[in-house]
């Protein structure tokens, strides 16, 4: 199955923006057959792996989620120029003159280019306007809409940023386009993987969801199919690490650990699961990092008011450059949020749920 660096990259270079999760869910699939008695399937696309608890009738349900944002074609123009809309949250000033890939409905990869105006020829007021996306286009190299057309390119393709995944100079520094939320991902699987061989007090279910940066939808799907007593949240936070971040009130960084988000735009974690999982960490001597993320929601905001209430957490890691081609985690922080959200699993039985929910 490979490492865990392995699983990153192959999950993070794979494209699959919301709705067209499709590939990703394939290579979910791969991975999460040989490490679970059960694989779990909504009608959307959310793909889970389960493994029984030995003793026990509760359920804790992990869920990353399988989608990246991206865009979608919506026109063609005589030129060959691809006009789009965006697929997720996306801010206008990351995006010009980064490449693209555009996959045809054949599964046939075109690079382009989001076009961009020279300085040179920029009036005053147009260097300190940010362009509109509705004003921007992909260029990708033909002369005019048929050679476009020739090459498979239709009106609701997907559109994908396109980035390397590459180590930088430390090699615990990690970049590349999908880590929100190819990481919840593979921390899903990962966690299969460490607790294959254990004896559990409670049945675990942990895959990925689909649609999350589209408003949260897969989320609904699946911890509607699953009914967990529990649930987890598993997405990305800010790392607060970076010049123009830091000192605003928020001290996350990258290397100190993982993130257990208090509240988000969307769920206030469970006072119950985090007192839980602050003494997991405690005792398992895991350092933890704090936050809250008042914009923008994870999957904790649909699953927690699923079926009749899912005391619900989001756990992650920080990342820099969050939405745009490029992003960065730190390894060590992928492999320790590993290692508590496994021990989490772990401690839990019927009675250490029953205290949870109180």
């Amino acid at each position: 199955m490979g490492n865990s660096v392995e699983i990153l990259k192959t999950l993070t270079d794979i494209n699959g923006i919301a709705g067209y999760e499709h590939q990703v869910k394939a290579q979910m699939r791969e991975y999460l057959e040989p490490v679970s008695g059960e694989i779990i399937e909504d009608n959307l696309g959310g793909i889970f792996g389960k493994k029984k608890g030995k003793e026990g009738s509760k359920t804790i349900m992990i869920a990353g989620h399988l989608d990246e944002i991206g865009f979608m074609v919506t026109q063609i123009d005589p030129d060959g120029y691809i006009k789009f809309t965006p697929i997720g949250g996306w801010w206008s000033q990351v995006m010009l003159s980064q490449k693209v890939t555009i996959t045809t409905d054949e599964g046939k990869e075109i690079r382009g280019v989001i076009g961009s105006k020279p300085p040179h020829v920029l009036s005053p007021e147009e260097r300190m306007k940010p362009v509109d996306i509705k004003a921007m286009f992909i260029d990708i190299g033909v002369d005019n809409k048929e050679e476009a057309e020739s090459l498979g390119i239709e009106l609701g393709n997907m559109v994908t940023p396109y980035s390397e995944f590459e180590e930088l100079g430390n090699s615990n520094y990690l970049t590349a386009k999908a880590f929100d939320n190819r990481f919840g991902c593979a921390l899903s699987v990962d966690v299969l993987r460490e607790l294959k061989n254990e004896s559990l007090g409670i049945h675990l279910v942990s895959g990925a969801t689909v649609q999350e940066e589209v408003g949260l939808r897969g989320a609904k799907v699946a911890a509607n199919k699953i009914k967990p007593d529990l649930s987890i949240a598993v997405d990305v936070g800010i790392a607060h690490d970076s010049p123009g971040l830091s000192g605003n009130g928020h001290d996350t960084k990258l290397g100190n650990g993982p993130i257990v988000i208090l509240m988000d735009g969307s769920n206030i974690g469970h006072v119950g699961l985090r007192t839980f999982i602050k003494n997991v960490a405690k005792e398992k001597e895991i350092d933890l990092q704090w936050d809250t993320i008042t914009g923008g929601g994870t999957d904790a905001g649909s699953i927690h008011v699923a079926n009749e209430g899912t005391p619900t957490i989001s756990i992650g890691v920080p990342l820099r450059y969050m939405h745009s081609n490029v992003s960065i985690l730190h390894k060590e922080d992928y492999l320790n949020a590993v290692k508590l959200v496994s021990e989490i699993v772990k401690a839990l039985n019927d009675d250490a749920v029953k205290n949870i929910i109180w």
